[in-house]
């Protein structure tokens, strides 16, 4: 049997105590809010943590599951030959309880953004889908499945 392939990853919509979101400007993707892919025996929320803190400089504590998001679309990296398989994500609402704001290797900006102001700069339709979740939030937890090449397309949205 082969065993499948998926990328786990997570993200952070980073709250401070004036209702501000966290974002960052990568380099592939525009702005977002932070997160990435979990390593190698990382648990997923020591791994949120770690990609906020890598990509912007601030530390947070997680205080709550936003959502469960499946990218099930295959497509190739930016690099045109390396294959991406499946990708489930899981966003976090966060407080931040420490740093100092910077960018990092794979940001150019990092900012503190007013909550309403958010959709202005964030341009990726799925990452829009995902803060669109977090803005609808009211305790229950979204499933999204969308794939993203060669468009957007949202597939099935439910909550659980």
């Amino acid at each position: 049997m082969k065993m499948p392939t998926h990328i786990v990853a997570a993200g952070g919509i980073v709250v401070d105590d004036q209702g501000n979101i966290l974002l960052v400007k990568t380099i592939h993707g525009g702005w977002v809010y932070p997160g990435g892919q979990v390593e190698v025996g990382e648990n997923v929320i020591d791994a949120v943590c770690r990609e906020i803190k890598e990509e912007s400089g601030i530390d947070v504590a997680v205080t709550q599951l936003i959502g469960v998001f499946s990218n099930t679309g295959t497509h190739k990296w930016y690099d045109g030959v390396t294959d991406v398989p499946t990708k489930v994500m899981f966003d976090f609402i966060c407080k931040p309880v420490g740093g100092t704001l910077t960018t990092s290797d794979e940001t150019t900006d990092s900012r503190w953004v007013a909550k309403e102001k958010v959709l202005d700069l964030i341009t990726a339709p799925a990452i829009r889908a995902r803060y669109q979740a977090y803005l609808d939030f009211q305790g229950g937890i979204s499933y999204m499945e969308y794939v993203t090449k060669p468009e957007f397309e949202l597939k099935l949205e439910r909550k659980v």
